[in-house]
């Protein structure tokens, strides 16, 4: 697979993995943790040298699953992972206080098993704390060897201008797909004007971009799709003409509709790497091909009007999850 940079001469894979299914969100993982262990570090042997995690997701227990697959490999890819919630205070709030950060930090090296965090991402912008504080705490990390890039998620354009005025930003992540649009008026064109890479979290759509959804399909317990009001039954129905419609095109290329929304992703700028989770290898390999989809000028201008031409039915989030996010 070939390489993509972000800021500040990260080099990554151009499409990585997201590791959080792996642990929670999509109900219960039909596979054993050696068998978690297996796809890791065989994504890694595939040329998929960007793996993204997080001490919320568990919690603790992915970034174990990460540390421990990877240890052996640790020289051939990059870990991003995330502070930013209050998890011990079992509210759900957020907390990116100084000594939050740093506490985070460490308790991540330990159990990611690494000195060195390559990407540290701010998970959500804490209203509370200024995102020059945060920031600011990032850099004196980095200056200590114990981390390498930050990152932001969910930030809007205004805070990351701030951050980046007060150590560079290497990279934000945000949702992003073909049904997810949100980013496009503010925060790409800020991040290109900055040099910031992009890196697109539920990039198939949580599944719906695969044409492997069905409006019929119930949710196991566990299952965050359950909660979100886009994957209710009527929604899931109103939204099938955008899968029809992207399954169309893939028959026509030979591929298969997730790699034709990864394609469209990996279009839009040299700078943006997709991080499309899975539980199989066979779906790492379907991903990591997309890089080799070839979609046309026509094809593209094609997709970029999807959504207006179709529609999208329901929220992203919940009202709760919402209110994280776009500070």
């Amino acid at each position: 697979m070939h390489t993509r940079t972000l800021g500040q001469g990260l080099e990554v894979s151009a499409v990585g993995l997201g590791a959080m299914g792996m642990s929670q969100s999509y109900g219960p993982n039909p596979g054993t943790r050696d068998d978690m262990i297996a796809v890791l570090r065989g994504a890694v042997d595939r040329g998929v040298m960007f793996v993204d995690t997080a001490e919320v997701y568990g919690p603790y227990v992915n970034e174990e699953l990460v540390g421990e697959a990877l240890e052996p490999l640790r020289d051939r890819v990059v870990i991003a992972t995330k502070f930013g919630f209050d998890i011990e205070g079992g509210e759900g709030g957020l907390d990116s206080r100084p000594e939050q950060i740093r506490r985070v930090a460490d308790a991540s090296l330990r159990r990611l098993r690494t000195d060195r965090i390559d990407l540290f991402y701010q998970h959500r912008v804490d209203p509370d704390v200024p995102i020059e504080d945060v920031a600011g705490t990032v850099g004196e990390l980095v200056a200590e060897g114990k981390v390498g890039h930050l990152g932001l998620s969910e930030a809007s354009a205004a805070t990351i201008r701030r951050a980046h005025a007060t150590h560079p930003v290497t990279a934000v992540q945000s949702e992003y797909s073909l049904w997810t649009r949100d980013p496009e008026p503010e925060v790409l064109p800020t991040l290109a004007e900055l040099g910031i890479g992009f890196v697109p979290f539920s990039p198939l759509g949580k599944g719906f971009l695969t044409g492997t959804v069905t409006s019929a399909q119930t949710f196991a317990d566990g299952d965050i799709r359950a909660t979100i009001p886009r994957f209710t039954e009527a929604n899931r129905a109103a939204n099938q003409a955008l899968v029809d419609h992207v399954r169309a095109l893939a028959a026509a290329k030979g591929a298969t509709p997730g790699q034709v929304a990864l394609a469209w992703l990996l279009a839009q700028q040299p700078w943006v790497v997709p991080i499309p989770g899975t539980r199989r290898i066979e779906r790492v390999e379907e991903n990591a091909a997309a890089t080799t989809v070839p979609l046309s000028a026509d094809d593209l201008a094609d997709l970029d009007a999807l959504t207006a031409r179709v529609g999208v039915h329901g929220d992203r989030y919940g009202e709760r999850h919402m209110r994280l996010v776009g500070h």
